[in-house]
Order: structure tokens, then C-alpha cells, then sequence
């Protein structure tokens, strides 16, 4: 007796339909699209490896099934024997190292794009981190000599806050414009993560990381410190703040007239 196939077709179809229900937030699929222009390359790089990776999940899965609905048991029926199929060899051997070999090249491509820096970047900004917070300096490109730097700095106390809250440190940098970030450690090895810019780098004592932001959105972002570092790792917070360019002149002159009244960075 043959049995029937509306269990394999019903499964096939809450399948299909969790596919199709899963594309509806597409297309992230889960990753931020990425508030800089180095962000969203590497957001159009994890697209391009979530459709790859859907494509051969639809190929594997689609394979399995139809061999479950094609060759189920009927009686003691035994489905053909074959010793090879060269064709069918060559292809499931070739296939996967040319998807490796794009893959690895639009990788390759996104990870310079993502590494280059300007050689004329609009804002320079000092990054230190140290147990456990966070120092952002300023220096004046225009007039390097008056050497001005505004400096923030996070407390070591459990403040069980979000990272958005004022009690953590804020990197303010201009909308639409290359922010260069020079980063170093004055201890340990931490982790200079945002989010929302789809991007970490370490921060290592001795060697300075040096990368560029391009923001292309406003608003308020979280980061934090992505390494283990000790005992108040976890308030080692921070936020970025994406302003227009005329805002970002206006904070900084405000800056500089409070370092100046108070007789020095803050």
C-alpha cells in the first residue's frame, strides 16, 4: 500500500511559508544596515552572504525532501543502484569552490573599502581607552599649533545605565563628512564597538588603529567596550552622536570656550 504524500506537502509548505514570513523583514535579515558609509558595505556584504547561504539551504533542503517524497519505501521496492555520474560529480565539486572563490573576492574588495582612509579627512579625533572608560580628543586642524583638545572621560562606578545615558562619555562627529579616529589603549586590550556602524576594531596598547567614519545618518548611537577587561567591563559604555556639520562647528566652539573658562579639558 502506498502511503500518502500530504504529510511531506504540508511540511514543504510551512517550510516554504516560514521562508517567505522570514523575508518580510528583509533585507536585513537581523543586521543593522550600517550608519556609515563603511557600514553599509559591510551590510551589503552580509546580504550578499545570507542570499548565498539561503540559496544553498533552498538547494540542500529542496534535495533532501524530494529524495524523502521520491524514494520513499513502497513495499520492498529498491530504487535504482549506480556506481558514478560524472557530471553530477564535477558539478557539486566545482559549484562550491566557485561560491568560496566570490564570496572570498567581494570580501577581500568590501574589507579594503571598509580599511581605507582619507588622505584629507575632515575632523581628526584621538580615541584612548582605559580602564574603564573612554577619552575623546579634539585637536584644532585648522591651527594645530594652539594644540586644543576637549576631552571626555567615563567614572569607574556601576552606574547600570544605557549607553545613550549623559553619564557615559559622547563622540560627537559631523554627518556626511570623513571623521578620522586615531585609537589607542592606555592599559589593556579593549574593544572600540558600535553597533550600529557594523563595526569593531581593537584597541591595543603600544599599537595605534587608525580608521575613518563617514556617518550617514543623525542620531544617537550606543558603543561599548567589546573585550573583557576587568572588573567594571561591563560599564565601560560610550555613544556616538551624528550631527550635522553646522551643529558639530557650533559644539565645538562651545567646547573650546568651557575648556577655556574652566582652565583646561574636560
Amino acid at each position: 500500500m502506498i502511503k500518502s504524500s500530504k504529510p511531506i506537502k504540508v511540511l514543504l509548505g510551512l517550510l516554504g511559508g516560514a521562508v517567505i514570513l522570514g523575508g518580510c523583514n528583509a533585507p536585513t535579515f537581523g543586521a543593522f544596515r550600517g550608519a556609515t558609509t563603511q557600514g553599509h558595505d559591510e551590510f551589503k556584504l552580509w546580504v550578499g552572504f545570507a542570499i548565498a547561504g539561503i540559496c544553498v539551504a533552498v538547494l540542500v533542503w529542496g534535495l533532501i525532501f524530494w529524495a524523502i517524497a521520491r524514494y520513499r519505501r513502497k513495499g520492498n521496492e529498491i530504487p535504482r543502484q549506480f556506481h558514478e555520474h560524472i557530471p553530477l560529480e564535477i558539478i557539486y565539486t566545482t559549484l562550491p569552490i566557485i561560491i568560496i572563490g566570490v564570496l572570498f573576492y567581494f570580501t577581500v574588495v568590501t574589507e579594503n573599502q571598509i580599511d581605507a582612509v582619507s588622505s584629507h579627512p575632515n575632523e581628526i579625533v584621538h580615541v584612548l581607552a582605559y580602564r574603564w572608560g573612554w577619552r575623546f580628543s579634539y585637536y584644532n586642524q585648522s591651527d594645530k599649533s594652539q594644540g586644543v583638545a576637549i576631552e571626555t572621560a567615563a567614572q569607574p562606578k556601576l552606574l547600570a545605565q544605557p549607553a545613550t545615558s549623559k553619564e557615559y562619555p559622547q563622540l560627537v562627529i559631523p554627518e556626511g563628512e570623513t571623521v578620522r579616529i586615531v585609537l589607542n589603549s592606555a592599559d589593556v586590550v579593549h574593544g572600540f564597538y558600535i553597533p550600529a556602524f557594523n563595526f569593531s576594531r581593537y584597541a591595543l596598547p603600544g599599537v595605534t588603529n587608525t580608521f575613518d567614519f563617514t556617518p550617514t545618518q543623525l542620531g544617537v548611537f550606543r558603543g561599548q567596550c567589546s573585550q573583557y577587561c576587568g572588573l567594571y567591563h561591563s560599564e565601560m559604555l560610550f555613544s556616538v552622536k551624528v550631527v550635522s556639520p553646522s551643529s558639530f562647528d557650533q559644539w565645538i566652539t562651545s567646547q573650546q570656550i568651557t575648556q577655556s573658562q574652566s582652565g583646561g579639558s574636560r
